[in-house]
């Protein structure tokens, strides 16, 4: 399988990096197997920064590797999921365990709605029903070291804006 990171950089060696700010699912390597979010994060990036490119790197998902790690997987929106990613975005001391983290994006629809919860104007229901009506992206995050053994780099897209 191919699994895909947009950068500012191409990145041969993908690395675990704490954030700068609260993520989903925490610090570590993100991908996804969309290459279309891949390059719409990589445009992003570029306006903010004001690159002049940027890349969609490629990466071979080793499953045989996969299956060795400590994943945990959330197929859809559910309420563990929302709980997790919420800890994740709101305790700064949140950690966890997992070498490998898959699941659905939070992107900026979702955003919107995960404030309505948050601002107490939306049940948890009331959120995951809305959110499984959303064609949700997924990503993967690589947290340890040995998660990054799963994952070897094949190619790098140049965007340019």
């Amino acid at each position: 399988m191919i699994v895909y990171h947009g950068s500012l950089e191409k990145i041969k060696q993908p690395e675990i990096r704490e954030p700068n700010r609260n993520l989903d699912y925490g610090g570590g390597f993100y991908a996804t197997t969309s290459e279309a979010q891949a390059t719409d994060w990589v445009r992003r990036r570029m306006t903010e920064k004001q690159a002049k490119e940027g890349f969609v790197n490629e990466y071979f998902l080793d499953e045989k590797i996969l299956k060795t790690l400590n994943c945990l997987i959330f197929t859809s929106p559910t309420e563990e999921w929302l709980d997790f990613v919420m800890k994740n975005r709101t305790d700064r001391h949140f950690t966890h365990n997992y070498d490998v983290v898959y699941g659905p994006v939070a992107n900026d629809r979702v955003y919107a709605a995960f404030a309505l919860y948050e601002g107490g104007l939306m049940t948890k229901q009331n959120l995951i029903a809305e959110l499984k009506t959303y064609k949700l992206v997924d990503q993967y995050l690589f947290h340890t070291l040995k998660s990054l053994q799963a994952i070897k780099f094949h190619d790098a897209k140049q965007i340019k804006l």
